[in-house]
């Protein structure tokens, strides 16, 4: 196939376009290269040392003989070239990742919000309709998250709908719904808002859709990216980037104590960044036929309460863990039972936690060490006014000792 990966420069981006290119696919970035730009606002850069874009494709062409062309394009502002590009290149899918990704960083204030609701809404709702303009069929496959059910203690999610039945007047009357969509920040937000545009655009327009809701991704490498340094994905390990497990290990690593929040009962859906490169080639391997509606599947393969994952690190490393205070409006405590069976059924083999696995992070970590700026740890953003503190002792003075 000939598939245009956007955001191919990000976290889940870049593996996903190397994945692919090996598989034998014709792959196309395009991207704005707006999170090397949200580094340098942060002033706090990837524990891996990330190329130019320029030298990561030549590196990967050197080491496989396959090339990967690279066009830089704000889809979210350039509707006209989008769907130009569209047209010229006649792509038989989309893998769209071109959106601001971070919780935190969509909290930070009320420009953050508004860049994120722009940006993410805007990218979304140009692909729509730049190829109902173009009156093409482009299967797109949508990088959701878990985050769009919300993290309250309830029934098994489902992937995507519910059987319900509406009773009214004494008469029951059966429908199929989207499961209700619970955002726990501004990016949780827009991405419930995707799932609208995309039934929307499906019904009205017959555009084929999967829309993955992937749970928290940890890890940092494929196989693709370790066939050379220079190829190496990104490691985040900051408060508004860095992903749950993967700053545990990070901080373990470095000797900082595991910053746990709250009192770490989240329980929250994983997904090793192996398996979310098989994922993305499992939904374009299985297309929506014409007439079907969204594919809505829950790309995870595990579930976890986050003071667990911390007391497991812990036990490896002797690093202690430190609780802090929860910069997030959410409750103390969940529980979270997740469908996972179409991956499954389509022939997924889950790559689960495991102490191997977790070493491996953690001797990237280590690697990489000098680079880590243990004051970019902390959380910077707060959904509510309330200021950070520390439960048991403060971090600094933990760290001291």
């Amino acid at each position: 196939m000939k598939i245009i990966v956007l955001g191919g420069d990000g976290f889940c981006g870049w593996p996903t376009a190397l994945h692919l290119s090996q598989a034998g696919h014709e792959i196309i970035i395009v991207d704005n290269l707006s999170r090397r730009n949200i580094d340098n606002e942060l002033e706090c850069s990837s524990l891996t040392p990330i190329q130019p874009m320029g030298t990561r494709l030549r590196v990967w062409q050197e080491v496989t003989g396959k090339s990967i062309r690279f066009i830089k394009l704000d889809i979210a502002k350039e509707y006209v070239e989008l769907r130009d590009l569209l047209a010229a290149e006649k792509p038989d899918a989309v893998v769209h990742f071109a959106e601001q990704r971070a919780a935190p960083y969509s909290m930070k204030s009320p420009r953050h919000k508004t860049y994120t609701v722009d940006n993410n809404l805007n990218a979304t709702h140009n692909l729509l309709c730049a190829i109902v303009e173009n009156d093409q069929d482009i299967h797109v496959v949508h990088l959701g998250t878990m985050g769009v059910y919300g993290y309250s203690t309830g029934p098994k999610i489902p992937e995507g709908y519910l059987q319900i039945k509406v009773v009214s007047d004494g008469k029951e009357y059966p429908h199929t719904i989207l499961h209700p969509a619970y955002p726990g920040s501004i990016y949780h937000m827009t991405k419930t808002q995707d799932a609208l545009f995309f039934q929307f655009y499906n019904k009205n327009d017959g555009v084929r859709v999967t829309d993955l809701h992937q749970g928290v991704v940890w890890g940092t490498n494929t196989a693709e990216t370790l066939l050379d340094e220079r190829l190496v994905n990104r490691f985040d390990y900051d408060g508004d980037y860095g992903t749950v497990l993967n700053r545990f290990l990070m901080q373990a690593a470095v000797g900082y104590p595991l910053t746990v929040y709250g009192t770490g009962g989240q329980t929250r859906a994983f997904i090793h960044i192996r398996d979310t490169v098989r994922c993305i080639e499992l939904a374009l391997e299985n297309p929506p036929a014409a007439g079907d509606p969204v594919h809505i599947f829950n790309q995870v393969t595990e579930t976890h309460r986050v003071r667990d994952l911390a007391n497991l690190v812990s036990g490896m490393t002797d690093v202690p863990v430190q609780n802090i205070s929860n910069p997030r409006n959410e409750a103390d405590e969940n529980d979270l039972v997740v469908e996972n069976e179409k991956f499954l059924s389509l022939g997924l083999n889950p790559t689960t936690l495991s102490e191997g696995l977790m070493e491996e992070v953690t001797e990237i970590a280590k690697k990489y060490a000098d680079r880590c700026d243990e004051s970019v740890i902390l959380p910077r953003s707060m959904w509510t006014q309330a200021k950070l503190s520390v439960v048991d002792e403060d971090v600094s003075e933990a760290d001291a000792g």
